[in-house]
């Protein structure tokens, strides 16, 4: 059997019993449509790798195949297992299963020193934990792909004085280009969830900061989102306040949701120079 002989998604859970969990956050996005042309979004074709968390069923999945690329598809869930390694015979082994907890894969070792994308449709309880590994770990993707709930797809391209504006925004737009490419409605999940979704894709910044800077960066950034209605002389007082603020070249009375991302790496600058 090929891929395009594959039954469709919704007749392949109902004769395996299979329905979402809510312990693993699971929606499944079953309309290939849909994951067509995420799959498009992600801009992967044939021969490339792509890591994929949480497949589900393997709606994404297919459409990831079906564009010739080679996918390791990590999923917590064995319950999945059988219909994975039914679209693996299907791909001609194009696709390799891993049955793991996502945040303890050591994704460098699953590329092995290639290029690899992240796409995938995120578990929404661990989404953003995922993000801030794959930003700030020794492993750099080649490009990533993802689906979150609307407000967190928000919160990573958002900028300064916007609402969503924040630590998790910083923290993205310093080492990646940012943008919600595609907003995805509840409807189009089983079951539907409360929340709207949107696509984000992300692709690293020629400059991303070097590990030591990362870490301080996300150091001040925790300290001035922890408080971020207060001016930074208050929020930062264990790091330096007003002297710090000074030494990167901003105002002691300005609020974390103002700073732009290279004023909180020359804030991540300072505070390093200062140790």
């Amino acid at each position: 059997m090929t891929l395009d002989q594959l039954p469709p998604l919704r007749d392949t859970l109902a004769e395996h019993g299979l329905l979402a969990k809510k312990s693993f956050g699971q929606h499944f996005l079953l309309d290939l449509n849909i994951t067509r042309k995420i799959a498009r979004l992600a801009q992967v074709s044939e021969g490339d790798h792509v890591i994929e968390v949480g497949p589900g069923p393997g709606g994404l999945t297919r459409a990831l195949l079906e564009t010739g690329a080679r996918v390791t598809a990590v999923e917590a869930d064995p319950r999945f297992a059988p219909l994975l390694e039914e679209l693996s015979a299907a791909s001609d082994g194009a696709l390799t299963l891993r049955l793991e907890d996502a945040l303890a894969t050591d994704e460098a070792a699953v590329a092995a020193g290639a290029p690899a994308h992240m796409v995938s449709n995120l578990p929404y309880n661990v989404g953003t934990p995922l993000l801030i590994k794959w930003m700030t770990g020794a492993f750099v993707p080649a490009s990533m792909t993802l689906m979150f709930q609307k407000e967190v797809a928000d919160r990573i391209a958002a900028r300064p004085d916007e609402d969503a504006y924040g630590r998790l925004s910083v923290i993205a737009q310093a080492t990646n280009h940012a943008q919600v490419v595609m907003d995805v409605p509840a409807r189009a999940f089983t079951p539907p969830p409360k929340v709207a979704s949107a696509i984000v894709r992300l692709t690293p910044r020629a400059d991303r900061p070097e590990p030591a800077r990362l870490d301080a960066l996300q150091a001040v950034t925790a300290a001035a989102f922890g408080q971020r209605r207060k001016m930074l002389r208050s929020s930062l007082k264990v790091m330096g306040g007003a002297e710090l603020c000074e030494a990167a070249g901003l105002s002691p009375e300005a609020r974390a949701e103002t700073v732009d991302v290279a004023g909180f790496l020359a804030l991540a600058d300072a505070w390093r120079a200062s140790r």
